[in-house]
């Protein structure tokens, strides 16, 4: 989340950006699954608030680059 404050309950999470907020919830899915690999799935629902559209592009480009896993 950066610098933004933020706090999380069980399977959401609000963020202040600016003058504007987040709101972030979240579900694990079952599993995909390849020949023998199982790769867990998260859905996750992000619901902005009185944000434009380029502050939500950067807090999502910076959110984005975060949470790729192995160089993305």
């Amino acid at each position: 989340m950066g610098l933004c404050p933020w706090q999380q309950s069980q399977q959401t999470a609000q963020a202040t950006i600016g003058a504007g907020t987040l709101q972030l919830r979240w579900q694990v899915m079952p599993p995909r699954v390849i020949a023998l690999m199982r790769m867990p799935v998260l859905r996750v629902n992000f619901e902005f608030q009185n944000l434009n559209a380029d502050e939500r592009y950067s807090f999502m480009r910076r959110f984005d680059l975060y949470m790729q896993r192995g160089g993305g």
